[in-house]
């Protein structure tokens, strides 16, 4: 198994309320992309189903230099309908993340998590991921 140290945060940049699934992701990422797999591990889909992308025995891409040692998780959303950075969770969104966050944290105890935008000039994901969830890093106790 991989050493995680690092757990991404991402969003896919899709206009507030636009449904994509995982399925539409993972082709934007093969197709367009020309990768092997969808870049993510994990997708929070808009009425916050988690579906699994990428397995995590294998890196992600998501993060420049940071694969090797992380997890990627999705939220489908990001943007309002100009395509301006805008946290467009919902609810079910939010409460899905947390618990998968908190799954996460428990299994990697060494993992800490960010934001994309933490290691890229990048608004991804939308929204200040050590605000809302930097307490859950365990090392940063």
């Amino acid at each position: 198994m991989r050493k995680i140290d690092k757990i991404f945060i991402h969003c896919s940049a899709t206009p507030e309320g636009r449904n994509v699934s995982m399925e539409t992701i993972k082709s934007w990422h093969v197709k367009g992309r020309g990768w092997s797999d969808i870049g993510y591990h994990y997708v929070i889909e808009l009425d916050g189903t988690l579906k699994h992308g990428r397995p995590l025995h294998r890196s992600g891409a998501g993060v420049r230099g940071h694969n090797a040692h992380s997890i990627h998780v999705c939220y489908v959303g990001g943007t309002d309908k100009d395509k301006n950075a805008k946290d467009t969770r919902t609810e079910l969104q939010t409460t899905t993340m947390v618990n998968l966050l908190d799954h996460l944290t428990s299994e990697y105890p060494e993992a800490t998590i960010h934001g994309h935008n933490e290691f890229a000039a990048k608004a991804c994901p939308s929204f200040d991921v050590q605000k809302e969830f930097g307490w859950m890093n365990k090392s940063a106790e």
